[in-house]
């Protein structure tokens, strides 16, 4: 279902005509005629469901301030405005005190009314997601912060908080983007580890010459083992690790001691090693590109984590979760994905996995001029699902005949007495005029929005390669689209 807003308010007149504002404003609304329906309505099942409430200070009974005390204890707290008369200023500043977020004083305009919904939306999406940020970053993000409601899912939970309670090495399987790094984060965040340090180490990101140094520290800087140092050390694509490294791993998780590039001396620091791959270590040990006993010494606690295309359920939730981040950091009011967008993504396979789905969300709200996201905003994905598709307008076609051209090609020089432009289907023609109807050059803007548009349509609206045939980066791609006015479901 789209998010709602709930205003509550006991006058019936005064809440109608702001539900009214609030639908001419795009957003959906749901009424309470008391603090007490305001309530219920925050704890029934449904709740998720509301994205904001509008609340009238003054109602007896259970009034605006006792509404906001008694929030504190739901699990889930949307943000509040509250509606102030304009003698009760002070009564509204202590309201926020309280912890809403903004207040309006009645009547209030729309336009005052669109703004505060939409900051105090944003405000919340940027927070929670500040919060899962901070988390990851100081090593507290736990198991229950991941979005992974589904049964496949589970499993990778369970075994995810077994690990945290050991300190055995641990080896995460699976395809790209499926978020391994994020189960080891929460293993650390969970583990009795959690206030040391999380160090990251991606093999496929570092030459091979150069990972022996990252890893184990050179003369002037320590390495990564050193550096996770009664913490966790996660190495990412560690299939891609050298066979003189692995050795020197090895020898580190067994003995507890490393030799130092270029020191005598020997550390001993205590790390908990997690390991990543999306090969098939097996395979590479058969090949002998992988220790054999460095697998089996990873190989102790195995989680595979499934791809996103056996998981399907977890696409919906993964979906609002990136719709809210995106919309607030773009400062676009998108609250709603289109049923047909829904069923469109739970039935593609996506075999970038959710890294793949965080993309083309961000794509789409990027492009959007409207608050539900629709099948016309996924193009990519469209082309890929069938029953599924997007129609994308041709560039406008040139007059038939082009204008003749009648004067000096450079100046100084007598140029023939006409000089005939390709015609459209022609050898030469490319669609795109040169000259406008009465024979003057036409401005650099239109000829580039007429190449944008061909472009579109040539490669179908794949961003990237369109991108890179216009010799643009994709950010200066969307801003000329968005200058120009291009609309999403034309990409």
């Amino acid at each position: 279902m789209p998010k709602r807003v709930l205003v509550v308010d006991d006058d019936p007149s005064q809440r109608h005509t702001i539900e009214e504002t609030i639908k001419r404003l795009g957003y959906h609304v749901a009424g309470a005629d008391s603090g007490e329906s305001a309530l219920a309505a925050l704890a029934a099942d449904s709740a998720a469901d509301i994205a904001l409430v509008l609340l009238d200070l003054f109602m007896p009974d259970v009034d605006g301030p006792a509404v906001l005390s008694a929030m504190r204890a739901l699990s889930r707290k949307p943000p509040v405005i509250v509606q102030a008369d304009s003698g009760s200023i002070d009564a509204a500043l202590a309201a926020m005190q309280a912890g809403a977020a903004d207040f309006v004083v009645k009547p209030v305009s729309p336009e005052r009314l669109e703004v505060s919904i939409k900051n105090a939306l944003r405000i919340e999406a940027l927070a929670d997601e500040l919060v899962r940020i901070k988390a990851s970053a100081k090593g507290a993000l736990g198991f229950a912060d991941l979005i992974a409601g589904s049964e496949a899912m589970a499993r990778v939970l369970e075994l995810g908080k077994r690990a945290a309670d050991s300190n055995l090495a641990v080896l995460i399987e699976g395809e790209p983007g499926v978020g391994k790094e994020l189960i080891a984060r929460a293993i650390h965040g969970e583990s009795a580890r959690k206030l040391g340090p999380f160090v990251t180490l991606s093999c496929g990101a570092i030459p091979e010459n150069g990972i022996d140094g990252v890893l184990f520290g050179t003369d002037a800087h320590a390495g990564k083992f050193a550096e996770a140092d009664l913490g966790t050390l996660f190495i990412d694509e560690i299939g891609e690790l050298p066979l003189e490294t692995q050795a020197k791993l090895l020898a580190a998780l067994e003995a507890g001691e490393t030799d130092a590039s270029g020191a005598k001396r020997k550390s001993a620091p205590r790390v908990r090693l997690i390991a990543a791959t999306n090969r098939n270590l097996i395979d590479l040990v058969n090949d002998g590109r992988f220790r054999e006993d460095l697998f089996y010494r990873l190989n102790v606690f195995p989680i595979w984590v499934p791809p996103l295309r056996t998981r399907r359920e977890d696409v919906p939730e993964l979906v609002r979760h990136f719709i809210a981040r995106f919309a607030a950091e773009e400062g676009k009011r998108i609250d709603h994905l289109g049923d047909d967008a829904g069923a469109m993504l739970q039935r593609y396979n996506w075999p970038g996995n959710i890294r793949q789905l965080e993309n083309a969300v961000y794509r789409a709200v990027v492009l959007a001029d409207q608050p539900t996201l629709t099948v016309n905003e996924f193009p990519q994905i469209a082309a890929h699902v069938e029953g599924y598709a997007v129609t994308v307008p041709p560039a406008p076609a040139p007059k038939n005949p082009l204008p003749r051209f009648e004067g000096p090609a450079m100046l100084g020089e007598v140029a023939p007495a006409t000089i005939n432009l390709p015609q459209p289907g022609g050898r030469d023609a490319i669609g795109i005029p040169a000259l406008s109807e009465t024979g003057d050059i036409r401005p650099l803007e239109a000829v580039e929005a007429d190449m944008i548009r061909l472009a579109i349509g040539r490669y179908r609206g794949r961003m990237t390669e369109i991108a890179r045939r216009l010799g643009i980066g994709r950010s200066t791609l969307y801003r000329k689209m968005r200058e120009i006015g291009i609309e999403a479901r034309a990409n």
